[in-house]
This record gives structure tokens, C-alpha cells and sequence, in this order.
């Protein structure tokens, strides 16, 4: 789909003679995927293919690296990882890897269970509105609706005391344009259970902890629209909650989203505060900016349609990593929040496990065994930059000669695809959907509700 202005002469006439109000539409989805693909830093493909390179070779040795270069791996995550690779590394980065081999046969058994009707009702009346332009999550039936159902569904079997909270379905979609089910599964266990512990219970405690930590941390990065939030009494989790929730996936443009999700998955949720303090301080940092929002409402206007140069790729990279605030920043006003919080309210309902860091922490919290780390592509390709003499790829080797004589290779994983790109095949008819016990449409008129 083109704007009008730049549109083959039979694609103009065909947009000609729609009705009018399928016409504004398509300008509307127009302009914004034009936004959007233009909002992506170009990276020439010599230095993409060495990225992969790299990438391949520390794969090859996660252990290694993580104990002894983690600087190194942490930079690689802020240049952005390569796209043909970015499944693989988010899954080693999360520790969903190894979860999935220490857990064999866990996701297939939840899988196969029917799940509690009352969750399964509202995850199906959820999937048609995660990224409706993806080529994945366009149809009705289809079978990103169906994994995403499943990755869903699981996780209130492995969890029933938590169950599903909306904003886990934008988490696991993005996941799975990445990723199979399984592993898509595996990285969202360890998203809520270690980069966001309590964020998806009852209450909503821990993110409510979290808004009040932003608040406090904004006084140091942006003193006027700190003061200007406080004398409107505009509390954080009115704008902030869909950002920490969805891990920004709903807010940012999509080359900014998954240039924010590898240093967020690498580094941990300061890079979510960040994030939320940039924003903050473009949209409210200075008196000029404040003239036109004098009010609560003009002020969530504001932050509700945050201006396309504060969310570009390349801008917001560069003030995320520049801004200096520490696991140890977060970690302190946690603990000040943490006793307000028990002054006011009474001790916490809801007892999470500690929050982790990234991915240091967590390899460190539950050391790996080499064997868990193993990959296991289907088809072997030789890193340049790799060692010839390591043990593993020699056994790699021959697994590889051994499934090419079984004829079972499979074909090597795709790019992502562009999330906002219009559906290329009319949605199949909802009967197809194998889903059981909703008893209302999917084309439910509801609106996604966190709290």
C-alpha cells in the first residue's frame, strides 16, 4: 500500500472508487506505514553480515561470553541485533533457552491442556487486536492468532495464581514474530518472572511501585516537568502504565521497539525507565513546551501523542544510552517507595521474586550447564569469526550430516516482516479458529483495559 501521490495509475483508481470513509482509512494506514518504514536506520549489508558474525560466534560460546565480555555483548545489544538473528538471541539473553531445555515436554503438556474457561473466553476476544497489519495477526483464525491463543493459554496453566492480563498479549505477539511458540512461550515466562516480576498480578502492585519510582526519578533527569506532573497531581500510572506493561511495543514506532527491546532484554528494566524519562523530558522539559498543555487533560493529551522525532530509531537509542541511571539508581528509590508504600498502604498482596537485571543476573542467579546452552539448528553455517578447533562443532557437524541424511531439514528462519504492512489475504471465516468455550464474538467493541 502507497500514498495516493506515489501509487501505480490502477492502484489511484482502484483507492478512487472506494467509498469515502474506506478512503480515509487508507490514507491513515498509508501514512503511517510510510512513517514507520522511514523511522528505521538503513545498515548496509557488509556491516550487517559481520554483525551476524559476531553474533554467531557468541552464540557459539553464551557461557564464555557472558562471564568474561559481557561490556562486549551489551554493546552489541545497543548497535542493535541482526534481524536474522534477533529470535535466537532474545531467547539467550532471557535464559528462556535454557528454561526450555531443563523443561522438555513442559510447553507440549500445557498445550494440550483445554485451560481454565474464564481466561480462555477473554484471550480469544484479545487476538484480534494485536497488531491487526501484521501479515501474522491479520486473519481471523490464522495461525499467529492461533500460537499467540496458544503461548497464552499456557502461561495461565503454568501460572493459574497470576492467570492473563491484557498487556501480556502484545509481549507474546512480538515474541512470536521472532520465534516458535515454545520459545516464544519460554521468553515470556522470563519476562514475568524476572524483568517484571508482579507486573501482570492482581493489583497491579509492582507497576504502581514502578510509576512512583519514575516520578521520583524524573526530579533528577527533568526538574520542570516534574514539578509541572506534580502541580496537575497527574499520577504516573495515568501514562505510564501501557509503556512499562507492554515493554513500549503499543507506543513506539517499530524500528524503535526492537532496538529497545534487545538493550532492554540485555540490560534489564532501567532501560523501560529510560525510556519513560526521555519521553518525559522531550515532551515536558522545558517551559516553551508547557505552554500549550496548562491542564491535566491537555498534558495526557500530550502524552498520549508524543511527537514522531522523540520516538525515532536513532534519536532515541542515543538519549537511552546516555542517560545515567543504574540498576543501583533504580534499586534504592525501590526501597524508599517500598516503605512509603507499607506506611499508606499496608504490606504488599502480592509477593513477587526479585527483579533482574538482564540477562548478567539472571545467568548468574541460575548458572547454565554447557549442554543447556548447546544450539541446535537444523542447519549448520560455519561462523568465520568462530574457533575450528571447539569440540561442540565438530558434534554439531555430524548431528547436521546425520538429519541431512534423515531428509529433515527445515528451511532457515525468515526475517521479521514489517508489523505494520496491510494483510495481503482476506481473513478466513472465524469457524476455523481452534479455539473452544468463547461465548462472545471476537469482534468484541471492548477497549484494552490494565487496571
Amino acid at each position: 500500500m502507497l500514498p495516493l501521490a506515489s501509487a501505480p495509475l490502477s492502484e489511484v483508481s482502484r483507492v478512487r472508487s472506494l467509498p469515502v470513509g474506506m478512503k480515509i482509512i487508507y490514507l491513515i494506514v498509508s501514512v503511517t506505514i510510510v512513517s514507520y518504514l522511514h523511522s528505521a536506520e538503513e545498515i548496509p549489508i557488509e556491516v550487517l553480515r559481520q554483525r551476524e558474525a559476531k553474533w554467531l560466534e557468541m552464540l557459539n560460546s553464551w557461557d564464555k561470553w557472558m562471564a568474561k565480555k559481557h561490556k562486549k555483548v551489551k554493546e552489541r545489544c545497543q548497535k542493535g541485533i541482526p534481524p536474522s538473528l534477533r529470535g535466537r538471541a532474545w531467547l539467550y539473553l532471557t535464559g528462556g533457552k535454557v528454561r526450555r531445555e531443563q523443561n522438555q515436554g513442559k510447553f507440549q503438556e500445557l498445550d494440550d491442556q483445554p485451560g481454565d474457561p474464564k481466561w480462555v473466553d477473554i484471550i480469544e476476544r484479545d487476538l484480534h487486536r494485536q497488531f491487526p497489519f501484521h501479515e501474522m495477526f491479520a486473519a481471523r483464525g490464522g495461525h499467529g492468532q492461533q500460537d499467540l491463543f496458544r503461548v497464552l493459554k499456557a502461561y495461565t496453566l503454568h501460572r493459574p495464581e497470576e492467570g492473563y492480563c491484557q498487556a501480556q498479549a502484545p509481549i507474546a505477539a512480538v515474541l512470536l514474530m521472532h520465534m516458535p511458540a515454545e520459545d516464544a512461550f519460554w521468553v515470556l515466562v522470563q519476562i514475568c518472572e524476572k524483568y517484571l516480576p508482579g507486573y501482570y498480578s492482581t493489583g497491579l502492585e509492582a507497576i504502581q511501585l514502578d510509576g512512583e519510582i519514575l516520578y521520583a526519578l524524573l526530579r533528577r533527569v527533568s526538574p520542570v516537568a516534574h514539578r509541572h506532573l506534580k502541580k496537575h497531581k497527574l499520577e504516573p500510572i495515568l501514562y505510564m502504565t501501557e509503556w512499562f506493561m507492554c515493554a513500549f511495543s503499543r507506543t513506539l514506532p517499530w524500528a524503535s521497539v526492537l532496538r529497545v527491546w534487545d538493550m532492554f532484554l540485555c540490560e534489564g528494566v532501567k532501560i523501560l525507565f529510560r525510556v519513560g524519562l526521555v519521553l518525559l523530558k522531550c515532551m515536558l522539559g522545558s517551559q516553551e513546551k508547557l505552554k500549550t498543555c496548562q491542564g491535566l487533560y491537555e498534558t495526557m493529551e500530550l502524552l498520549r501523542a508524543i511527537q514522531p522525532q522523540y520516538m525515532q530509531e536513532g534519536f532515541l537509542v542515543h538519549e537511552v544510552i546516555g542517560l545515567l541511571v543504574s540498576e543501583k539508581d533504580i534499586e534504592k528509590e525501590h526501597h524508599a517507595q517500598l516503605r512509603r508504600w507499607k506506611e499508606t498502604h499496608g504490606d504488599l498482596h502480592c509477593k513477587s521474586p526479585p527483579r533482574m537485571h538482564g540477562a548478567k543476573a539472571i545467568m548468574a542467579a541460575e548458572p547454565p550447564s554447557r549442554q543447556d546452552l548447546r544450539q541446535r539448528p537444523t542447519i549448520i553455517v560455519e561462523s568465520p569469526l568462530a574457533p575450528k578447533t571447539d569440540g561442540l562443532r565438530a558434534e554439531d557437524a555430524k548431528e547436521s550430516r546425520k538429519t541431512k541424511e534423515d531428509k529433515t531439514i527445515l528451511p532457515p528462519q525468515e526475517k521479521p516482516i514489517n508489523p505494520y504492512l496491510p494483510p495481503s489475504d482476506p481473513s478466513p471465516p472465524l469457524k476455523h479458529m481452534p479455539v473452544q468455550g468463547s461465548k462472545e464474538s471476537l469482534s468484541s467493541a471492548e477497549h484494552d483495559t490494565y487496571l
